[in-house]
């Protein structure tokens, strides 16, 4: 059997006394308000607990210029927007034979210049297909940076060293095999 209850009306809240408006007051006014005039006007204050935040995700891409390295950046694009993450779109170039006194470091600096701005085009032309705007950042890497992180990917570890300290990179935690799940009764 239900109870059917009138509602509820809202709780009265007390007012607040009137201020004088007169500009001098004759009544000395003491250092502390009183208790009453405090509890009225001033709640206390609840800050939320502050909890670290995760630093949001960095998504590495290399760009290569086939359709296999733009289907990456795309998805990339959407996966950063809906993480909230960084899409860092990678070119990489291979070290010019030669010594490097003799106009090598020249080529080199073409070849980056040159890699920076088919970079920028493939990124662009990702930006304009999926309209994921603010969320990426561009870097042309030689061929020894990139294979370091390439091999971290694949298992080796990666020791950045840097002025505030050294931190290990490794993989997550393996996952235990999973075992298919037997029917009942099986």
């Amino acid at each position: 059997m239900s109870d059917i209850r009138p509602p509820r009306e809202p709780e009265s809240v007390p007012e607040a006394e009137p201020h004088s408006t007169e500009p001098h007051s004759t009544e000395p006014e003491s250092a502390e308000p009183t208790t009453s005039a405090r509890g009225q006007n001033v709640e206390p204050l609840r800050l939320p607990p502050l909890l670290p935040r995760r630093q949001n995700p960095w998504l590495l891409v290399e760009v290569d210029g086939s359709a296999a390295g733009h289907g990456a950046l795309v998805w990339a694009l959407r996966e950063a927007a809906r993480r909230e993450a960084t899409v860092v779109a990678v070119s990489v170039v291979h070290a010019p034979d030669g010594d490097p006194l003799e106009g090598a470091g020249r080529a080199l600096v073409h070849a980056h210049l040159a890699a920076h701005e088919r970079l920028e085009a493939q990124v662009l032309r990702a930006i304009a297909e999926t309209g994921v705007h603010g969320r990426t950042q561009t870097a042309v890497l030689e061929r020894p940076v990139f294979e370091a992180l390439a091999a971290a990917r694949s298992g080796a570890d990666l020791v950045f060293v840097g002025a505030r300290g050294k931190t290990l990179l490794r993989q997550a935690v393996p996952r235990p095999p999973s075992w298919r799940r037997m029917a009942r009764g099986a």
